[in-house]
Parts: C-alpha cells; sequence; structure tokens
C-alpha cells in the first residue's frame, strides 16, 4: 500500500518537473528570440538610421557648398576661375552621387524610397540649372546668370532642402518606432526571466516535498519491522 502511493507521487511529481522543466526551457527559447530581436533593433538603428541620418548631413552639407561656390562665382569681385569653380562643382556631385547610392544600400521603407527618388530627380534638375548658369558666365552673360540662380535656382535648392529634412524626419519617427520595440522585447524578456526564477524555486521546493514525504513514509515502514521483530521475541 504504502509502495503504490510513493509510485503514484513519483510519477505525479514526474509529470509536475517534466511540466516545470518544459516551461524553462519554452521561456529560454522566447528570451533568445527577444534578444536576438533587441540585437537586430539596435543593429538597424546603427546600420538603417544613424548612418543615413548622417549621410543626410553631408548631402546637406555639399548642397550648400555647391550654391556657396557658385555664388561666390557670381557676386565675389575678386572671381576665381571658370575651371575651378567648376571642378568644386563636380566634385561636389560626385560626392553627392556616392552619398546617394551609400543611403540607398540601407534598408529604406516606403516613405523613404519615395521621398529619395524625389530627392534624386531634385538634384538633377538642380544640376542641369546650375550648368545652364555655368553657361551663361562662359558667355559673359552675367546678369542672366544671376538672375537664373537667384530666383528660380533658389526655389528649387530650397525644395531640395525641405526633402533631406523630410528624409531627416522619418529617419527620425523610424527610430522612435525601432527604440519603442526594443523596450517591449526588453521587458518581455525581464518578466520571462522572473519567471523562470519563480519556476526554479518552485522545482527546488517541490524536491525538498518528494524527499520529506518519503523520509515519512520510509519511517513508520521500518518501525512497524521492529514491532514484528519485537513480537518475535
Amino acid at each position: 500500500m504504502n509502495w503504490s502511493f510513493v509510485i503514484q507521487q513519483k510519477l505525479k511529481a514526474a509529470m509536475l518537473l517534466g511540466g516545470i522543466m518544459a516551461l524553462i526551457i519554452g521561456g529560454t527559447m522566447l528570451s533568445r528570440y527577444n534578444v536576438q530581436d533587441i540585437d537586430e533593433s539596435f543593429s538597424s538603428i546603427y546600420k538603417d538610421r544613424l548612418v543615413p541620418a548622417t549621410t543626410i548631413l553631408y548631402l546637406t552639407e555639399n548642397l550648400y557648398r555647391k550654391r556657396l561656390s557658385l555664388e561666390n562665382y557670381l557676386y565675389s569681385e575678386a572671381q576665381t576661375s571658370p575651371g575651378q569653380v567648376k571642378e568644386q562643382l563636380d566634385a561636389h556631385n560626385r560626392s553627392i552621387d556616392s552619398l546617394i547610392r551609400s543611403f540607398e544600400k540601407t534598408y529604406l521603407v516606403d516613405e523613404e524610397a519615395k521621398s529619395l527618388h524625389v530627392f534624386k530627380n531634385q538634384i538633377a534638375e538642380y544640376a542641369k540649372l546650375e550648368n545652364q548658369v555655368f553657361a551663361l558666365c562662359t558667355t559673359g552673360s552675367f546678369k542672366e546668370a544671376k538672375q537664373l540662380f537667384s530666383t528660380p535656382g533658389g526655389t528649387r535648392f530650397e525644395s531640395t532642402i525641405l526633402n533631406l529634412n523630410e528624409l531627416a524626419g522619418i529617419q527620425s519617427t523610424i527610430g522612435k518606432d525601432l527604440m519603442k520595440a526594443s523596450k517591449v522585447n526588453v521587458a518581455s524578456f525581464s518578466i520571462i526571466s522572473f519567471l523562470q526564477i519563480a519556476l526554479a524555486i518552485i522545482t527546488g521546493l517541490v524536491v525538498i516535498i518528494l524527499i520529506r514525504s518519503s523520509q515519512i513514509i520510509q519511517k513508520p515502514h521500518q518501525d512497524s519491522k521492529k514491532s514484528q521483530y519485537f513480537n518475535l521475541n
């Protein structure tokens, strides 16, 4: 009778411990998944958000330097040679093309891809306008060149800068979303870790209860043997 009870208790304990172990393993797998998500989120923040944001800064700098170079050539009394100005503009254009290619290699959401496409068209249009201004300057038509540079040129330049600001705003919004997702994963990881500790404590308590139960069962069994030997005497 006692042995049957012990076996039943052991089976129940084995099932309970098996369930707890399954929960711990499941929690460990889920924790690894959360940690992987956190790692991917932070990698994406650096590669797909911070790097493009820096690229936008360099694009803005090159655009302003291009406009300043042409403006100095048009309005400065100490004019540089047309060859030097053309060389400066070409260098900035190459830098801008390189930066755009670098930007395109990052992960782009649909809104970013559309905005970048518009920006590339604006860059191409502004480069054509610069070539027209430069062509007028080489023929001596500085008045027409200044007018073209000032009115339509200024409008297109501002539109291009606004587009870059829009791209920067998208970067900020997506970066915030990634941070929120990371915080959710961290919170989930903390909860799972707490549950795993609780399950480990429960497992320890179950083992202690089983040991005490087996001792209590064995004690009466041993006492009964002693009483039998006493009766024989």
